[in-house]
């Protein structure tokens, strides 16, 4: 039987509770911690096999990029935090020139795994690795929305009293303020939500500014998106053929092309398999093409340095 081999590349808040999620449910039998600091990614190695006795077998370590051989999922938290005074376009800069390093280092020693892209801006970033890596559009997927959605449908749930797991709605475009909710598709076992406006916007609001709250309260946001990478990586690993809500290229997907957003996506072990059109009305299109003429512009911002050969 093939071995589960993930790399995690960034061992900050969120990678390392991701590692830790994935160690927990037994997700891989090889688990790699790559970071800048490596006594960090040593300590974080060491304390998490401490546990083993109570949760199993992996092997897990902290390495270097040689040991992205044979790696089927590479996750990359890894990213710059903004300083006083920078722009968020300097902040952008900085993380993708952090990107093509990362990059560089990874492709001599693999050229068949997944990439799994985390670090904010999530969609930007992941249209860089995209770029950068020249691998195909299926092999490279930003964690998109999926957290933004989670945190609809239990706002929702918390609302309708019901299971958020039984409550079927979407956030999609960008992982940010330009999100938007798809509340014409929202229901609950095909019935529609009754809900009044204001209670909508009051819903969305939460939802789209949870970073925000949690960030003001304890510095950072690390346990939902550890959940949410979790259970990508269970898709690609166990050829779900999942609908979730990554970030991926979009080529015509509601008028809207050449930049990743996020949006239902099938995944399986292929990676993203095929992206699901939503009827939108022309209030949520309109959003949409927004999300997107936003992230763009912030593209067209950034000094991309292509290799021809990857284009």
């Amino acid at each position: 039987m093939k071995t589960r081999k993930l790399v995690m590349i960034g061992t900050g808040a969120v990678g390392s509770t991701t590692a830790y999620t994935l160690l927990l449910r037994n997700r891989v039998d090889e688990l790699v911690l790559i970071d800048a600091n490596h006594a960090k990614a040593a300590g974080d190695a060491l304390d998490m096999n401490h546990g083993m006795p109570y949760v199993g077998g992996a092997k897990l370590w902290a390495g270097n990029y040689a040991d992205c051989v044979g790696a089927d999922i590479i996750v990359i938290t890894a990213g710059a935090a903004q300083k006083p005074g920078e722009s968020r376009t300097d902040l952008l800069q900085r993380n993708a020139d952090i990107f093509d390093s990362i990059i560089k280092q990874i492709l001599p020693y693999n050229q068949e795994a997944i990439l799994l892209i985390a670090t904010n801006p999530v969609d930007i970033m992941s249209y860089v690795a995209l770029k950068k890596s020249g691998w195909p559009v299926n092999r490279v997927i930003g964690s998109g929305t999926l957290l933004d959605s989670a945190r609809f449908r239990y706002l929702l749930g918390q609302e309708l009293k019901i299971d958020p797991r039984s409550v079927h709605a979407h956030i999609i475009g960008e992982h940010g303020d330009s999100e938007l909710p798809v509340w014409s598709l929202a229901n609950v076992a095909g019935v529609d939500l009754d809900l009044a406006d204001d209670v909508k916007e009051h819903i969305f609001t939460h939802t789209r500014d949870a970073a925000y709250e949690i960030i003001e309260a304890k510095g950072s946001t690390y346990y939902a998106i550890a959940l949410a990478l979790d259970r990508i990586v269970t898709a690609i690993f166990d050829d779900e053929g999942a609908v979730l809500n990554v970030s991926t290229l979009l080529d015509n997907y509601c008028d809207v092309s050449d930049v990743y957003l996020g949006v239902p996506c099938i995944v399986d072990r292929s990676g993203v398999r095929q992206t699901l059109q939503l009827n939108l009305t022309p209030d949520e299109q309109q959003l949409f093409e927004k999300s997107a003429n936003k992230l763009k512009g912030m593209i067209d911002s950034l000094n991309l340095e292509l290799d021809p050969n990857k284009m």
